[in-house]
């Protein structure tokens, strides 16, 4: 079997070296690849080439398609009842999952067969515009969002491809996507939050909708709460230690991705109320069930029988009681924004609201919520007179 070696090359960032056979007067061919992460990323990559070169389906770099390019470092898509491929050592499940679906849908039917050397920025250009007129798989127009999602998935593959030594440039990054029309966020107001959980009063959801409200939490964070680990009544406290995610292959709990997402929230005293209310509830529940007294394991929302609840299955449970209750019909995760937004009318600088709900830095949450910072200048109006002021006096 091949063999290969790791060196470090900066702080998060390895350089790969492995055999490939000997070419035709017998030297010994070698490649090269940059992984990025921590170091047993780089081990998972190498020894996932090393198995794509001993199973002889590792490409040849020279005459190299797109088509093969993304489905040797994805993975093709699984068929039906098929477990999906490993994914590559620097993406989640979950984004493997979504990049195989939008190389199969949108970037392999039309660019597949080109040369990976030999793809040029018009070509690129005019990608986009097919995708723009006719991309679907019916043959209708793709949103601007949808296509600038596929650009975004072919110039992370043409960077590793670049990382790879296989491209000495990343024509995706000389075309820019598709400019998309930011969408106003969904936000209950004080009236409607007021509306909405009176009329949820009672309904399974009630718990978990007031926790969102009062954290901002993600719907994977709050599914993966564990009652006696993570949730701290006492101390009025939750830690997000970990996320829940939903993949075609399953469900699965997963750390957070950055530091920032790992965090502890205090809670408001209504929303302590609710969840003593709660643990009562479902520790009945458990001995109703014959489940007994809960563990370390026992999650603090769940299906009746304690197994995790689906976020996709979340998402549906909550429009239809929005629907049968009347509620305003909002998805879930605005109750999110509306943590947020909240924070913000009460003043809290970005940096603290980036810290509470996890974002990577505060420049994510300006990005996403910008719109609502007020955008009049009179504070610092008044500083800078004041200011002024002061040296007329002296």
């Amino acid at each position: 079997m091949s063999r290969g070696n790791i060196t470090r090359r900066g702080t998060r960032s390895w350089r790969l070296k492995f055999d490939v056979g000997v070419d035709a007067k017998g030297k010994r061919k070698v490649r090269y690849v940059t992984v990025k992460g921590a170091r047993q990323d780089a081990q998972k990559e190498l020894t996932r080439l090393l198995a794509q070169h001993d199973a002889g389906t590792l490409p040849e770099p020279s005459k190299l398609t797109v088509a093969e390019y993304l489905r040797s470092w994805l993975g093709e898509e699984p068929k039906e009842g098929e477990v999906p491929p490993a994914p590559p050592a620097d993406l989640s499940p979950k984004t493997a999952e979504r990049y195989r679906e939008l190389a199969e849908g949108q970037i392999i039917p039309h660019l597949g067969t080109i040369q990976l050397q030999k793809l040029k920025p018009a070509k690129v250009k005019d990608w986009h515009e097919t995708l723009l007129k006719s991309g679907s798989r019916k043959g209708k127009p793709l949103a601007p969002q949808t296509v600038g999602h596929a650009h975004r998935v072919l110039h992370r593959a043409l960077e590793r491809a670049m990382e790879s030594e296989i491209l000495s440039r990343n024509v995706a990054g000389i075309i820019s996507p598709p400019k998309v029309r930011k969408k106003e966020i969904e936000i209950l107001t004080a009236d409607e939050i007021a509306d909405t959980l009176a009329k949820l009063d009672g309904h399974p959801l009630y718990p978990i909708a007031v926790v969102d409200l009062a954290t901002g939490l993600r719907r994977g964070e709050l599914l993966a709460l564990r009652l006696l680990v993570d949730v701290d009544l006492d101390a009025g406290v939750v830690e997000v230690r970990r996320s829940l995610e939903e993949t075609k292959a399953g469900l699965r709990f997963k750390e957070p991705k950055t530091e920032m997402g790992r965090r502890t929230l205090s809670l408001p005293p209504s929303a302590l109320a609710v969840l003593r209310e709660h643990r009562k509830e479902l520790l009945k529940l458990r001995l109703a069930l014959g489940l007994g007294k809960p563990d370390k394991e026992t999650l603090l929302f769940s299906e009746a029988d304690g197994t995790p609840t689906r976020p996709n299955q979340l998402s549906w449970l909550w429009r239809s009681a929005v629907k049968a209750r009347k509620c305003r019909r909002v998805s879930f995760h605005a109750l999110r924004h509306t943590h947020v937004s909240a924070l913000i009318a009460a003043g809290l600088d970005v940096v603290a609201i980036s810290r509470r709900i996890g974002h990577a830095n505060p420049t994510v949450t300006l990005n996403t919520y910008g719109h609502l910072f007020k955008k009049d200048d009179s504070a610092a109006v008044a500083a800078i007179e004041a200011a002024l002021r002061t040296g007329r006096e002296r």
